[in-house]
C-alpha cells in the first residue's frame, strides 16, 4: 500500500578561464586511450537478478545482448561529476572539487568553460549537477547544483560565446552537509526542474516537511514551486530520501530514482508526486502502508548507486562502492525488474551515466574521489553502446 503526503539573493560570479580574453577556450591536455577497453564486457552475476521465466525468442535474445564499450572519450579529469547535452550533441562537465564547467564534443574535443568560483568542495559537497536549459537555443541557460560556504543551491548563467557568463541564483538555502548533498539536476518532460537533495548526515530533516534536505524538490526556471507540486507554496515532490543522486523519465514519462542506502539497502523508487520513500523509519522495504517500498533493492556492496539513465528501453544506474552498471528493464506497467550488472571492477567507481542525443551512454568514472583507485588515465569518461 502507498501513501501520498502533501506538504504544508546572492550573485555568485564564476572565475575565468584561462585566456578569457580570447573568445577560443584553452585546451586542456588530455589522452585517449581506446584500447584499455576490453571488447566485450560480460555480464555479471546477481544475487539480485529477478529475470522469472526466460524468454528465448530471438527479440528477446537480441535485447539481451551485453553493452558494448566504444572507448575512452576523454580522459585526465578530476571527479567528473554531472553531464547534460547541448542541442548540437556536445557535452557539459562539472568537476566537483575544482569547480570547473567543460565542454566536451562528440568526438572528445576537451575545452573549459569557466568555473563557479564559490564552490566549497568538502566530503562529498562541491560543484555537482549540471543541467541544460529546455530552452537553450534561444536563452542559452546552464543551471547547476552547487555547495557555497553557506548552503547547497541552484545557481544559473548564460553561455556566452565560448564561456560562462555570472551566475545568479534560482534556489538557495538547501542544507549541506560533509555528507549526503544530493546533486543531482534535470529537466522533466514537464519543462521544470527537479533537484535532489541529501539530509547531510542528519536523518530527521527527510521527514521533516520545512526542510528542504532529503526531499526531490521541483520548481521553475525562476526557482518557484513549480504550479501542480503537492503544496503550492512549496518546492518539495517528494520526501524520505536519505540521498538521491539519479534521475530519470522513462518512455512514459514516469520518474525514476537511484538512491544511497545507509548500511544495508541501496534503492530504485519510482517516484510520486508527495510521496514518503520511509528514511528513515525504514531501509529498503518493508515500510508497511505509511511508506512507498522501493521498485528493486541492493545490498550496499554492489551499488552504492549515483547516476541513473535510460535508454534503448531500459534503466541504466551507475555504481560507486559496486564498481559496475546496471542494466534494469522496465515493463509497461511501471515496474522495474531483471538487474543484470556490466563493467564489474574493470573501470573503478562509476559516477553519472548519461544518454548521449545518438542513444550512446556516457559514463564517467569517479576514482579520483578520495575513495577510488585511480589510474594513469583517470577519470575519465568511457563511451558505451547500450
Amino acid at each position: 500500500m502507498r501513501s501520498r503526503l502533501v506538504l504544508g539573493s546572492l550573485a555568485l560570479t564564476l572565475g575565468a578561464a584561462t585566456g578569457c580574453a580570447s573568445n577560443t577556450p584553452a585546451p586542456l591536455p588530455r589522452t585517449t586511450q581506446p584500447t584499455d577497453l576490453p571488447s566485450q564486457p560480460t555480464p555479471s552475476d546477481s544475487p539480485t537478478d529477478q529475470s522469472g521465466e526466460s524468454d528465448e525468442s530471438g527479440e528477446q535474445q537480441g535485447r539481451d545482448r551485453a553493452p558494448r564499450a566504444e572507448g575512452t572519450l576523454v580522459d585526465l579529469l578530476e571527479v567528473p561529476w554531472g553531464v547534460d547535452f547541448l542541442p548540437d550533441g556536445a557535452a557539459v562537465v562539472t568537476e566537483r572539487i575544482s569547480g570547473r564547467v567543460l565542454q566536451v564534443s562528440a568526438e572528445g574535443r576537451l575545452s573549459r568553460l569557466g568555473a563557479i568560483s564559490s564552490t566549497v568542495p568538502q566530503g562529498e559537497a562541491g560543484l555537482l549537477g549540471v543541467a541544460v536549459s529546455p530552452d537553450f537555443e534561444t536563452d542559452r541557460t546552464l543551471f547547476f547544483y552547487v555547495t557555497t560556504s553557506q548552503d547547497n543551491r541552484v545557481v544559473k548563467a548564460e553561455l556566452d560565446g565560448d564561456g560562462l557568463g555570472e551566475t545568479s541564483v534560482v534556489l538557495d538555502g538547501i542544507p549541506a552537509g560533509f555528507i549526503h548533498d544530493g546533486g543531482r539536476i534535470a529537466f522533466g518532460p514537464d519543462g521544470h526542474l527537479y533537484v535532489t537533495t541529501g539530509e547531510t548526515g542528519d536523518p530527521e530533516l527527510a521527514q521533516d516537511p520545512d526542510s528542504l534536505a532529503g526531499k526531490i524538490l521541483r520548481i521553475t526556471t525562476d526557482g518557484d514551486p513549480a504550479p501542480g507540486n503537492p503544496d503550492p507554496a512549496s518546492p518539495v515532490w517528494s520526501l524520505g530520501h536519505r540521498n538521491v543522486q539519479g534521475l530519470a523519465w522513462d518512455d512514459e514519462g514516469r520518474l525514476w530514482a537511484s538512491e544511497f542506502g545507509d548500511s544495508e539497502w541501496d534503492e530504485l523508487n519510482l517516484v510520486e508526486k508527495g510521496g514518503n520513500y520511509g528514511w528513515p523509519e525504514v531501509e529498503g522495504t518493508g515500510g508497511g502502508s505509511d511508506f512507498i517500498d522501493p521498485q528493486l533493492v541492493w545490498p550496499v556492496d554492489q551499488a552504492s548507486p549515483s547516476g541513473l539513465a535510460y535508454a534503448d528501453g531500459r534503466l541504466w544506474m551507475a555504481g560507486l562502492r559496486g564498481q559496475r552498471l546496471w542494466r534494469i528493464d522496465v515493463s509497461a506497467a511501471g515496474e522495474a525488474s531483471r538487474p543484470t550488472a556490466f563493467f564489474t571492477e574493470d573501470y573503478g567507481r562509476l559516477r553519472t551515466v548519461a544518454t548521449a542525443p545518438d542513444g550512446m551512454l556516457w559514463v564517467t568514472t569517479s576514482n579520483k574521489d578520495g575513495r577510488g583507485n585511480p589510474t594513469p588515465a583517470d577519470d575519465r569518461i568511457i563511451r558505451i553502446r547500450p
